[in-house]
């Protein structure tokens, strides 16, 4: 299953995001998994949750995010709640390419047994039919 918290800067997406991590440590029967830009929410999110800093390892555009999030499941079956924060500062400002993105994470969490939650700062009311169908 994907979600996505889409909104402009300042929304609360992030306080719903952490809100939704803290949730699923005390209830998932796998790992937790945070992937942010930077390292805001280290004092946030319960210590139990993996956080990872993509700027720590270079992730700059999609395909570099869709190979971590492959390398992440493929090190560690266990994962069943992955969590995304600032998706267009992680792989840029395009639409279209943010959207081809979370197609990709639906087909990849229903593979693979995974809920993802994606937070994107932009206006709700623009996105695409196919990705209004995963807002929350």
């Amino acid at each position: 299953m994907i979600q996505v918290i889409m909104g402009l800067k300042g929304s609360g997406k992030t306080k719903r995001l952490i809100d939704a991590i803290n949730a699923a440590v005390a209830s998932a029967q796998g790992d937790v998994v945070c992937i942010e830009y930077g390292k805001q929410l280290t004092y946030d999110v319960n210590y139990r949750v993996r956080l990872v800093n993509s700027k720590e390892y270079g992730i700059d555009n999609i395909d570099k995010l869709k190979g971590l999030l492959s390398g992440l499941h493929a090190g560690n079956f266990d994962i069943t709640n992955v969590y995304i924060d600032n998706l267009y500062k992680t792989i840029g400002t395009d639409r279209a390419t943010g959207e081809a993105f979370i197609l990709w994470c639906a087909a990849f969490a229903e593979a693979n047994n995974m809920n993802i939650t994606i937070t994107v700062s932009d206006d709700a009311a623009g996105a695409s039919e196919a990705i209004k169908g995963y807002l929350i």
